[in-house]
């Protein structure tokens, strides 16, 4: 039997269900604490929603995956996601905040524009923000103000403006995530040198040709936006730039030495290490390697 789902087309969907203040039609700041017990249920959004967890809740459901959400962490989901526990019955009292807004209150605002930067929204059930106990009260103050200026005013640009602020200290706080687990001998770099490393040594190239941002991200167990973010954090660029001259180190090898990984390639010319390293053209690897180096690979040689 298919779990019953919760159809969350407004952010008041969600507040009649766990009998939470309706206090805007678009805007919803929901604090657990102060609620009487509720059941669980299986989301599907059609708005946005950053659930701050101040308890344990095991064996929730994101897609087809399993997880846990341990306590003092913030995960976001965005329109199109489904997430969270099928009800069977049981009575519980979750603790935290809870915040949704609507998709519509982003229209002609600066918030609206800006969207495409809060990746977080889209970011794996593993990669929640695990927040210091500093972060946690800086969130709760936010969501506090929030509240208090919905009961207060339906003034839309107020609201944008605090919508903004949570996400901006949503993406500082997941910056210095980033640089926890992007430094120390096992850090990021390292493990993304060893897929690589991994990829040619296995000959992977010859059916997949170059390997992919998602590819790495997924031998990580990262989600690829959440691995973008990470790489960007960590070297100021992109991930696909990374894994572009880690390609060029490796064809610079290849150009040095003279001859090619497959000895069916015999003497390395620009064209067999073009082939040689999974790219589909001689003129795709010429473009990629003067972009790394400012220099076309005939010069090297």
């Amino acid at each position: 039997m298919q779990p019953k789902i919760l159809h969350i087309r407004s952010v008041n969907d969600y507040a009649r269900y766990i009998s939470a203040p309706e206090l805007h039609p678009l805007v919803s700041v929901i604090h657990y604490d102060e609620l009487t017990a509720m059941r669980h249920s299986l989301n599907s959004y059609e708005v946005y929603a950053m659930f701050l967890n101040d308890g344990e809740l095991p064996e929730l459901t994101y897609g087809t995956v399993q997880y846990n959400m341990p306590q003092h962490t913030l995960m976001c989901v965005a329109p199109g996601q489904i997430g969270g526990k099928a009800d069977a019955g049981e009575i519980i009292q979750a603790k935290g905040w809870a915040l949704l807004f609507d998709p519509k209150l982003l229209h002609d605002t600066f918030l609206g524009k800006q969207m495409s930067r809060y990746r977080f929204f889209s970011y794996n059930t593993s990669e929640p923000l695990m927040m210091t106990e500093e972060e946690r009260q800086i969130l709760v103050d936010c969501f506090e103000h929030l509240r208090a200026e919905l009961k207060a005013s339906d003034q839309k640009g107020l609201i944008a403006s605090w919508l903004s602020l949570i996400l901006e200290y949503c993406l500082r706080f997941y910056s210095r995530q980033f640089k926890m687990q992007s430094t120390g001998e096992k850090g990021l770099l390292n493990r993304l040198e060893t897929v690589l490393d991994t990829y040619y040594d296995r000959g992977l190239q010859a059916e997949q040709g170059l390997p992919s941002v998602s590819y790495c991200a997924s031998q990580l167990c990262l989600s690829a936006g959440y691995f973008g973010d990470l790489i960007h954090e960590a070297t100021g660029g992109t991930a696909t730039a990374f894994i572009h001259r880690y390609i060029i180190r490796r064809a610079n090898e290849l150009l040095r030495s003279g001859i090619t990984a497959s000895p069916r390639s015999g003497a390395a010319t620009v064209s067999s290490v073009a082939y040689d390293l999974g790219f589909q053209t001689p003129s795709h690897f010429s473009r990629v390697y003067k972009k790394v180096t400012g220099l076309p690979p005939s010069a090297y040689k």
